[in-house]
């Protein structure tokens, strides 16, 4: 039962946090058009992470496709956080590094889940490749 109290906590903050950056991508808040500007990716790379967010947070919330949504909001936040390290700088626009904070938040969570769902990484490669 812990555990299972323990998963929806990860699954929720992991959602919460992708979803709640959404309304700044898809309205394009200055912050928004600032960082992937700088990244010389507006304003496909801003649409497209929150598209790549959104489904990651649906698939996160349903068992069945928990892994892929986990890997898909890994993977995002993986770029995210390269972007501050190597372009953006921990601190955007006076911000205190609190996108750094939320997408290392947010991959830790996507981390634990693909760490508790790994026994179906197999079956998905198998899915895959045919294995």
């Amino acid at each position: 039962m812990k555990k299972s109290v323990f998963t929806l906590i990860i699954k929720f903050v992991a959602v919460i946090i992708l979803i709640q950056t959404l309304y700044f991508k898809f309205s394009g808040a200055d912050e928004s058009i600032y960082i992937f500007t700088k990244l010389g990716i507006e304003p496909f790379g801003r649409i497209g992470s929150g598209i790549v967010e959104l489904i990651a947070s649906i698939l996160i919330l349903i068992p069945k496709t928990t892994l892929i949504g986990a890997i898909l909001g890994f993977g995002t936040m993986l770029g995210a956080i390269f972007s501050h390290i190597f372009v953006l700088g921990i601190e955007v626009k006076n911000d205190g590094g609190t996108l750094f904070l939320l997408a290392v938040v947010t991959l830790v969570c996507c981390f634990i889940l693909i760490y508790q769902e790994k026994n179906k990484i197999i079956n998905l490669l198998k899915l895959k490749f045919n294995l």
